[in-house]
Formats: C-alpha cells, sequence, structure tokens
C-alpha cells in the first residue's frame, strides 16, 4: 500500500493562509505524501465564485508552487458544471487503486455533510479528516452523530493501514480568514497584504480581480 494522500477541495477565490497553513499541518503531522487542493468549477452549496476558473486555477499554482507537498489538481475546472465531491473521489480511486485517500475538511462542512450529493458513498472511497478548533463545541445532529460513532478513531495509524473508511478529527491552528474578508477588503480598496501570498496578491493586482484599486 501506498503513502496515504490528502484531498482539499474549495473554490479558492481566492486561495490565502487560511487554506495554506493547516494544509501543510496536516501533510506534515499525518505524514501524508501530499495534499492535493482540488478548485471547484461551480461549488454546490455556495455561490458562484467571483474570478473566472482559470484565475482561480492560477492564483491556486502561484500559491503551492514553492511549497513542498501541496500540488494543485484541476480536474474538477474542467467539468464545466458543478463539482460533485463524490464523482471526483470515484475518478481518484480509480486512478490511485492501492493509495489510502483523506478527504480534508472543517467542522462546520462535516456537520452539515448530509445533505451533501451521495454523502452516505464518501467512506468507501476515503478517510474523512476533520480539521477541529481546540475548545471548539461541535454540534452533531442526530444523523452525523451516528456517523461519526460508526467510523471515526482517534489512531491516525489506521489512516495509512486501509485505503478508507474512517473519520478523524485533527486538531489544528485555524486562522480566522476568509476568501470572501479578503474580496470585501478588495472591494473597499484596502489592503490584504499578509492575508494570502504575496504572488497571489500581485496577480490579483495585475488582473483587477475583485474590484481591486489598492494592493
Amino acid at each position: 500500500m501506498k503513502k496515504a494522500i490528502g484531498l482539499l477541495g474549495g473554490t479558492f477565490d481566492p486561495i490565502h493562509i487560511g487554506h495554506l497553513r493547516p494544509a501543510i499541518e496536516l501533510q506534515e503531522q499525518l505524514n501524508l505524501a501530499q495534499i492535493r487542493l482540488l478548485p471547484n468549477y461551480i461549488p454546490p452549496h455556495k455561490t458562484t465564485p467571483d474570478s473566472a476558473p482559470e484565475h482561480r486555477l492560477a492564483m491556486a499554482q502561484l500559491a503551492t508552487k514553492y511549497t513542498p507537498g501541496l500540488v494543485v489538481d484541476a480536474r474538477e475546472l474542467a467539468h464545466n458544471r458543478p463539482s460533485y465531491t463524490i464523482e471526483t473521489l470515484i475518478e481518484l480511486r480509480k486512478e490511485q487503486p492501492d493509495t489510502p485517500l483523506c478527504f480534508l475538511m472543517g467542522m462546520d462542512s462535516f456537520c452539515g455533510l448530509n445533505h451533501w450529493h451521495r454523502w452516505q458513498e464518501l467512506l468507501e472511497y476515503v478517510h474523512i479528516i476533520v480539521s477541529d478548533r481546540p475548545g471548539f463545541q461541535s454540534h452533531f445532529n442526530p444523523t452525523i452523530q451516528a456517523l461519526f460513532r460508526a467510523h471515526s478513531t482517534t489512531d491516525p495509524r489506521l489512516l495509512q493501514q486501509h485505503l478508507a473508511g474512517h473519520i478523524y478529527l485533527f486538531n489544528n491552528a485555524q486562522l480566522d480568514i476568509s476568501s470572501t474578508q479578503i474580496r470585501r477588503l478588495i472591494r473597499h480598496g484596502n489592503n490584504p497584504q499578509y492575508l494570502l501570498p504575496e504572488a497571489v496578491a500581485n496577480y490579483i493586482r495585475e488582473q483587477r480581480l475583485y474590484q481591486s484599486s489598492v494592493l
């Protein structure tokens, strides 16, 4: 069996430190071979992204260019339709039949997992790694509570020993940064410096994304 890889989906509109720093910590502490960032074309549970797919892909590539262990997988951007996680995971499992796959998500997303398309099938293809703030009080609905009880583990070694099927809570330092916050700053003419990689900030300025006047 090969070394596990992590999968992190998102609109990345724009990608920022709040995406990247937790991904690095997860990759290092769970001993993952790599983490693949999967930019969505159109996320089913969010509004249409502000910037075009080619811009979001370019920003993700710039953000990860010099970061070992983080790579960009652009497959969902090629679909030209809403991105359903289960379809991507089925495709990846076919490509990686002997590699454990770890799908990364925040606690807020996990609490609403039962509203995802074909959510009951996810653990057939991946482990689910939930980033959980220390001291954060999660509130599982009965469906998610039952799923967690059936599949949770506190042993990270199982993520390498099995291809899929476990839920693991990972306590990491989550940064209070959001893409919405950054877009709002730019639209108001404020400087988002240090909230996102310098290369991404430069790209936003050059392409005049998010109605930028100051960067």
